[in-house]
């Protein structure tokens, strides 16, 4: 069984109403919303720190599972936790190694998840992938410079 915590806040930038990057967090379930909005706080101002993202520009989801549909690694505990973004491509590696250390050091220090139970994978499809507004990202002006 699969429960979904959705946290939405003001998901379009006013220029293309686009929602970017997008956030899926996966954990085991039995956790409070306290423990999750940290994890979702501390992803999002890591965006905005490394990534330079408007501070609104926020679309995110955690699913949890229980452990017949969440296996993981020996050594992993249970604050085990998986965070897939999806982004327009142009970020740089610097940018990349930022997020990932700020992620690190925001779950470390709340909601307390040690670093060897984060794990960040980042998926960049072509622009002509993603569909704002009915046409093709690589069609429109974004309103915001993807290239730091």
């Amino acid at each position: 069984m699969v429960r979904r915590f959705f946290i939405s806040c003001r998901l379009f930038s006013k220029r293309t109403g686009n929602s970017m990057p997008v956030v899926r967090i996966e954990i085991y379930k039995s956790f409070d919303n306290t423990y999750k909005k940290h994890i979702l706080d501390g992803v999002h101002k890591a965006l905005v720190d490394s990534f330079k993202i408007k501070d609104s520009d926020r679309n995110q989801l955690i699913s949890e599972l229980d452990d017949s549909n969440f296996e993981r690694s020996a050594g992993k505990s249970k604050s085990f936790v998986i965070i897939e973004i999806t982004a327009f491509k142009g970020r740089s590696r610097e940018a990349k190694r930022m997020l990932y250390q700020k992620i690190r050091e925001n779950l470390e220090t709340s909601p307390g998840i040690k670093r060897n139970d984060i794990l960040i994978v980042i998926k960049e499809p072509e622009l002509v992938n993603w569909g704002l507004n009915g046409k093709c990202a690589d069609e429109i002006d974004l309103g915001f410079n993807v290239n730091v």
